[in-house]
Formats: C-alpha cells, sequence, structure tokens
C-alpha cells in the first residue's frame, strides 16, 4: 500500500469520491426528469469545449465550461424562446459538438495519444491538482445546498411536470437550472473518465438506485453513494491491472447497474403479474 502515500494518488481518490457524489447525485435528474438525452448531448459539448482547450493551447477546463453552458443555452432558454422542441436541439447539438471535437483534436498541435489528448478522451485521474478537488468540494457543496432550497419545486417536477405546472409551479427556471448543472458537472468530472465515456458515469449510478428504491430522498442519497464507489473501485482495478482509469470506473459502474436490475425487486414484481 505504498502508493496510497503518493500525493497525486490521494489526490486521485479524492477526486473519484468528490466527482462520484456529483456524477450519483446530478443523475437521479437525468434520469427521472427523462434528460438522457440532453445529459448525452451536454457531455459531448464539454468534450468538444476541452479539444478546443488543448488545440489552441488554453485551459481545457475554461472551454469546456464555454461549450457547456452555450449547449445548455440552445437546449434550455433558446429552444423554448425559438419555440423548437428540445429533443429537435439536441439531436443537432449531439452530432455537432462530436464533429467539433474530432476536429479540434486533428487540429492539436500534440502528436497522436499525446497526454493532454488522452486526457480528453480518456480522462486523467492522476493529474487531478488540489485547484481541482476545490471545484468539485465547491460544486458538490454548492449543489446540496440549492438542491436542498428548492426540493419541493424539483420533487414535484421529478414526479410530474405536468402536474407542478396546475399547482402553479414555474417549471422552466428550474429545468434550466437542473441543465446548466448538468453542464457543469460534467465539466468538473471531465477528468474522471474523459468525454467519450461521462455519461456512464452520470447514468448508471442512479439507473441502479432507481431499480431497488422508491423513496426519492433515499434515492437521492444512495446514487452519489454507488457512484462514489464506482469511481474508487475503477481507480484501484486500474492502477493494480495498469488499465485506463475512465474504461474501468465505467465497466464497474455498468457492471453494478447489470447487478442490480438482475436482483431489482420491481423487475421481479412486473414477473410475477399475470
Amino acid at each position: 500500500m505504498m502508493w496510497l502515500e503518493l500525493a497525486f494518488i490521494q489526490r486521485a481518490l479524492i477526486a473519484c469520491i468528490l466527482s462520484g457524489l456529483l456524477t450519483g447525485l446530478i443523475g437521479v435528474f437525468v434520469a427521472r426528469m427523462r434528460l438522457s438525452a440532453i445529459g448525452y448531448a451536454m457531455s459531448h459539448g464539454a468534450f468538444a469545449g476541452a479539444s478546443l482547450g488543448v488545440a489552441i493551447s488554453v485551459n481545457p477546463l475554461l472551454t469546456a465550461l464555454f461549450f457547456s453552458a452555450t449547449t445548455a443555452l440552445l437546449i434550455g432558454p433558446v429552444a423554448d424562446k425559438a419555440r423548437m422542441p428540445a429533443d429537435l436541439v439536441t439531436s443537432i447539438a449531439f452530432p455537432l459538438n462530436m464533429a467539433l471535437a474530432f476536429i479540434f483534436l486533428t487540429l492539436s498541435p500534440y502528436v497522436g495519444l499525446s497526454s493532454e489528448v488522452a486526457s480528453v478522451l480518456w480522462g486523467s485521474v492522476v493529474s487531478m491538482t488540489n485547484e481541482d478537488l476545490l471545484c468539485l468540494t465547491i460544486l458538490f457543496t454548492a449543489s446540496l445546498v440549492l438542491i436542498q432550497l428548492f426540493w419541493k419545486e424539483l420533487f414535484a417536477i421529478m414526479f410530474d411536470r405536468k402536474m407542478a405546472e396546475a399547482d402553479g409551479i414555474n417549471t422552466k427556471p428550474f429545468l434550466y437550472f437542473i441543465i446548466f448543472l448538468i453542464g457543469l458537472v460534467i465539466t468538473f468530472a471531465l477528468k474522471l473518465v474523459g468525454g467519450i465515456l461521462i455519461f456512464a458515469l452520470l447514468f448508471n449510478p442512479a439507473s441502479s438506485a432507481l431499480q431497488f428504491l422508491h423513496d426519492m430522498r433515499k434515492i437521492i442519497m444512495v446514487s452519489p453513494i454507488l457512484g462514489a464507489f464506482s469511481c474508487l473501485s475503477g481507480l484501484i482495478v486500474s492502477i493494480f491491472l495498469d488499465l485506463p482509469v475512465g474504461s474501468c470506473i465505467v465497466l464497474i459502474s455498468t457492471f453494478i447497474f447489470a447487478i442490480s436490475v438482475l436482483f431489482s425487486p420491481k423487475r421481479r414484481r412486473k414477473e410475477v403479474k399475470p
């Protein structure tokens, strides 16, 4: 266990916990609000932005934030203003962001899968800095506070958006808030698993928790724990087997989801129905 004494490993472990908690938390809203397509587009928006940062030698975090914010604006307020369905805008944004990402990586001054290019594609948790950890901590704390403050409204929207509107809740600001939060979480967790695989970490823990639980407060608690466990386990497996961290994290989170589906009491109840 000598590797635990290394500073970059300690930062990686903390980053895994924070990123897993964050993606597990926001993933509940992605799953319950049926924002999977939007989450997918947002993840590749951040991927395109990070790729641009590598190509022009600018901090990828800044360009990823810019692309995430732009994608969130297009999917949210701009789509509503133009009276365009969010699904239509998402269908356009996803391939556009992917195309831009690969163009930017092609134009990168680095040769082949250099460390920076590889970190954008597959993640590089061992390159996490103290500043990254601080950003993740602030984002996680702020997310918890805001979700707690607006829990009643968010819960009503997750349960049934039309009923929430009938009760007088203006659902659009809360939906925009979740879309922008998805973009922020993806951007700051990008170093963990990379732009291509980040969506799995956003979706798998929440989907696993939903297989066993009905109470949304319990789901909100269990999903981040599953996310953190997936990230920590993936990091440890990658260290011992010398495999990419992001790939190991996604494989473990997918395995957990498969097990949860296999033993889900919800699935068994459906099977026994006549």
